[in-house]
């Protein structure tokens, strides 16, 4: 027996490349310097601008830039780091790469995003740090998880992986994520992101201490950078002063990276019409639930998420679409049900999250989607939560 073959292929995600970023990648190629050089120094310059940053620091992904933030705020073994289950478990296992335990907490369920007022019952005298998270690039409520890490003496890292491009509006006044509104700010470029370069990372800080801690450790605490030593007029012997890791980005890697940023505008305008139209010809489908985005902030847009109707399974609703050729993620993973983070005896209660994963399914969104796209994953979306 043969199984027709869908009528279109819609995947859930493409990054927006062109000749632009091409051309840009052969700059380091054909200089022969293509790892940490000119190219990423002006990558962190324009990316800093970008954001309103003081300082801006590549490395070689977003994991390896939540290990060096939690490093850099003083997290160290036997300490305690308040986030959320539900994020990619990347979240938690930085805290574990310092030898901390993640202490989860629940998701408001408008927004997907860290419950403020969960925050302070979950402070212990082990407490080291608050990891927030901006999950699929809705801003979290970063003033009021801000607000309780400075009245109780707590570092706030904020995991901003896929939050290039949002912001929050309070009064008016856009502030990008990644200013940042806590102590340091991780994005990623990986592919599923809405800039991309091919994979990397970037941390933002104002304080000056922690960038040059980053710029240490992401290069096996070598005392002189590549940068120094090849442009010294004199010979230079570097030392290795403190335990450090090999967290470098590449030139080739941030040339992409500076074209992307000048493209970052237009494919958040872009995505932004596409959440707008999905929510448009989506709302009337009896039980589904729509992504919600409050008042004071300015998603990009990164993954477009829907409840499905209790009487609907996911799993089922999900191989609906497979079947008609459009692409689906289930909901956002939740890192406590995960083998590392499990513990036996003593299951963690995170409702809110649970639910998060197990009823939402998250549909496809990219600059290239085009309307009649849209419009056939709406339609078997429809058809499938009807079934």
């Amino acid at each position: 027996m043969t199984t027709a073959s869908p009528e279109r292929n819609i995947v859930i995600a493409k990054p927006v490349m062109g000749e632009a970023e091409a051309e840009a990648a052969k700059r380091p190629i054909l200089s022969g310097w293509i790892t940490q050089g000119p190219e990423v120094a002006a990558f962190e310059r324009e990316f800093a601008s970008m954001v309103g940053a003081a300082h801006a620091c590549a490395v070689s992904n977003c994991t390896t830039a939540l290990h060096l933030a939690l490093l850099a705020v003083g997290v160290a073994p036997g300490d305690e780091v308040i986030t959320v289950s539900h994020s990619y478990i990347a979240t938690a296992n930085s805290i574990r790469y310092c030898g901390a335990e993640p202490v989860f907490i629940d998701i408001d369920a408008a927004t997907f995003n860290m419950n403020p007022a969960l925050i302070e019952p979950a402070i212990t005298s082990r407490t080291k740090a608050i990891l927030t998270v901006h999950q699929v690039g809705m801003p979290c409520d970063i003033r009021a998880i801000v607000e309780i890490g400075r009245r109780r003496g707590l570092p706030v890292v904020e995991d901003a992986a896929c939050a290039s491009g949002s912001a929050i509006v309070p009064g008016g006044e856009v502030e990008p994520i990644g200013r940042p509104h806590g102590d340091i700010a991780a994005f990623s470029f990986h592919p599923r992101k809405v800039i991309s370069t091919g994979d990397g990372g970037m941390l933002t800080t104002n304080h000056p201490k922690y960038d040059e801690q980053f710029r240490l450790l992401r290069q096996h605490g070598m005392s002189v950078s590549d940068r120094v030593r090849h442009g010294a007029r004199e010979v230079v012997f570097e030392e290795h002063i403190v335990l450090g890791y090999n967290y470098r980005m590449t030139d080739i890697q941030a040339a992409v990276g500076r074209e992307q940023l000048k493209r970052l505008p237009e494919i958040v305008a872009t995505r932004r019409r596409l959440a707008a139209r999905y929510v448009e010809r989506l709302s009337d489908v009896p039980g589904l639930g729509m992504p919600f985005e409050p008042s004071w902030a300015r998603s990009n847009w990164q993954s477009f998420s829907v409840r499905l109707p209790q009487w609907s399974d996911q799993r089922g609703v999900m191989q609906h679409l497979l079947d008609r050729g459009v692409a689906s993620r289930r909901g956002i993973m939740c890192s406590h049900r995960e083998a590392p983070y499990r513990v036996e005896g003593r299951p963690r209660r995170l409702p809110e999250s649970e639910r998060a994963q197990d009823r939402n399914i998250i549909l496809p969104l990219y600059p290239q989607l085009t309307d009649d796209d849209q419009d056939y994953v709406c339609a078997a979306l429809r058809d499938a939560c009807r079934r």
